[in-house]
């Protein structure tokens, strides 16, 4: 296996959830208690609406099995690192946005390995190409996402000045690595991008829009005001693509998986400018701009 899969993967993206765990404090998590309806919304549209749409989607646009696989890896992660800014620059709920990146992170260790299980079943079931260790995918989430952001959170309960003079040099590094693996990863596996571009792409694309989509739909539903309608849509649109690289390439040892993720962290950067656009209009029309 290369060096970039073997070492440096994994440790940016320990570090990257680090970064998620330095901004978190437990009233974070109690938030589902103090805040039911909202958190509940996003939830919804985490964990059970992203990977809909991504199975959903992997058949409309007739994805090959691993192209299919690998947009649901990605519709299982949780958000992005980025995801509580955009929230915050769209003019969005970005107490909620961290809320729901914290427990969905942590979450991953179990929800993870279920949609990527229930991937497999469905797009390579028989067919021997991908082989899943639900211990060392378990493993793997464990150790590159929960016990990061507990580091961080501890980090930051035990030297909160310190986190604080931390937290922007961390983020800005984070976010680096993340561009440095979307790179990397592009140029190993650009033969195979090249190849599924056509279907990957709008497949992708299609998911940003759908999800975010469903994200202000949800908040509707849950008779939540506008602003925690465009955390949810950020929450469910900007996924942390490099986790569904590292499940690809490292616990899963299927690089190609990871096209999808690769794809998508270079979408979700329009779909996410463009939710900065029209969130800003549409809170600022609600008189909801705090």
């Amino acid at each position: 296996m290369p060096p970039i899969a073997e070492v440096l993967l994994p440790a940016a993206l320990a570090f990257i959830m680090f970064s998620v765990g330095i901004t978190l404090v437990p009233a974070d998590f109690t938030r589902l208690v103090r805040e039911p309806r909202a958190v509940t919304a996003g939830l919804i549209g985490q964990l059970l609406v992203l990977p809909l749409a991504a199975w959903l989607l992997a058949v409309a646009w007739r994805l090959p099995p691993g192209m299919a696989v690998g947009l649901m890896i990605l519709g299982a992660c949780p958000g992005g690192a980025s995801s509580a800014l955009i929230t915050h620059l769209a003019r969005g709920t970005a107490a909620l946005s961290i809320t729901l990146t914290a427990i969905t992170s942590v979450a991953a260790v179990v929800t993870v390995p279920i949609v990527v299980n229930l991937a497999l079943a469905l797009f390579l079931a028989g067919g021997g190409e991908v082989e899943l260790s639900v211990g060392r995918l378990v493993r793997g989430v464990f150790l590159m996402t929960t016990v990061p952001v507990a580091l961080g959170m501890l980090l930051r309960l035990w030297r909160p000045r310190t986190a604080d003079r931390l937290q922007g040099a961390i983020g800005r590094i984070a976010t680096l690595l993340f561009v440095l693996i979307v790179i990397a990863f592009f140029v190993k596996e650009r033969a195979t991008i090249v190849t599924h571009l056509a279907t990957v792409g709008p497949a992708a694309a299609s998911l940003v829009v759908v999800v975010m989509t469903a994200g202000i739909a949800l908040a509707a539903a849950f008779r939540l005001n506008r602003r925690d309608g465009v955390a949810i849509a950020s929450e469910c649109g900007l996924q942390n693509a490099a986790l569904g690289i590292f499940i690809a390439h490292v616990a899963l040892a299927a690089p190609a998986l990871a096209v999808p993720s690769v794809v998508y962290a270079l979408l979700m950067n329009v779909g996410a400018a463009g939710l900065v656009f029209a969130g800003r209009r549409w809170v600022r029309d609600a008189g909801q701009n705090a």
